[in-house]
């Protein structure tokens, strides 16, 4: 198997961390981009010239720029792409301020078409590539107390299941990456919280009830699922990582398709004359 060159977001701890050293592991080399870079001194110890430790914030279009570019003149070529930076807002939309809106919107969304944009050239040179979104089944699915997340997730979903058409000629594939629950820091440490209103509190609750229902799967099981998935010669647009995420989209777009057909009289009455004429003809 040919070794690969990887770019990963935020991988100074949780997922990117795992897959950073999944792929070093199975000698791959890493481009591995984290706020503080401290953190990934012991895997620079340990691998060497197989990683590039890159201090990277992926809301500043400039820097990604440059640690695109770093990465390709380290390594020659880019591979994998994995946009993995981001964290959970958490809040009811009326709770939620227009900082804690845009900071939202700007690193989970902005960060990954930043770090697409910069890497597309490289791969359109090399006629191939796999960029990787990391996104949810909060990109699917929505709940309370979090939907500038799910905004964020949903909007990367769009933009993505384009791009993979507007790549598949140049030979770059597209995956969008849907986790459950795991127990990375992604609601405890690295969570955003707005500030609450005691209007919510019942919200708030009811979600608390029913994450702690949930038994959160082992992010270091990621790792030879993700590097599975990398070695897929056509690999595929979406893709869940845990066992509940297939039950439960199975149940939403149920619901959504029953909505739909029930409400379909709408539909054919918003058409207007047109669609008369033409059932006519």
């Amino acid at each position: 198997m040919t070794s690969k060159v990887w770019f990963i977001t935020g991988s100074s701890k949780g997922f990117g961390r795992v897959w950073a050293e999944a792929a070093l592991a199975r000698g791959d080399q890493v481009a591995a981009t984290a706020r503080d870079v401290g953190t990934l001194s012991d895997l620079v110890k340990k691998y060497g010239d197989k990683i590039a430790a890159i201090k990277l914030d992926v809301t500043d279009k400039a820097a990604v720029d440059g640690a695109i570019a770093e990465a390709d003149r380290r390594f020659g070529r880019l591979d994998v792409v994995i946009n993995n930076a981001g964290y959970g807002q958490f809040g009811a939309i009326e709770e939620v301020s227009e900082e804690d809106a845009r900071a939202q919107i700007e690193t989970n969304l902005f960060g990954a078409l930043w770090v697409t944009q910069a890497a597309l050239p490289i791969m359109r040179a090399q006629r191939s590539g796999h960029i990787i979104q990391i996104s949810s089944i909060g990109g699917v699915n929505a709940f309370p107390n979090i939907g500038l997340y799910h905004a964020s997730k949903w909007a990367l979903e769009g933009f993505s299941q384009s791009l993979a058409q507007e790549v598949a000629e140049f030979g770059i594939h597209v995956t969008i990456v849907e986790p459950a629950g795991f127990s990375t820091d992604w609601a405890g440490p690295s969570a955003k919280v707005a500030k609450s209103m005691p209007e919510y509190q019942r919200i708030r609750d009811q979600m608390k009830e029913r994450r702690s229902n949930v038994v959160p799967g082992d992010p270091q099981a990621s790792g030879p699922a993700m590097l599975a998935l990398v070695d897929e010669a056509e690999p595929p647009l979406r893709v869940f990582f845990g066992d509940v995420g297939l039950p439960m989209i199975q149940q939403e777009y149920a619901k959504r398709l029953a909505n739909w057909e029930k409400w379909d009289w709408i539909a054919d009455l918003a058409q207007g004359p047109a669609k008369n004429r033409k059932a006519a003809g």
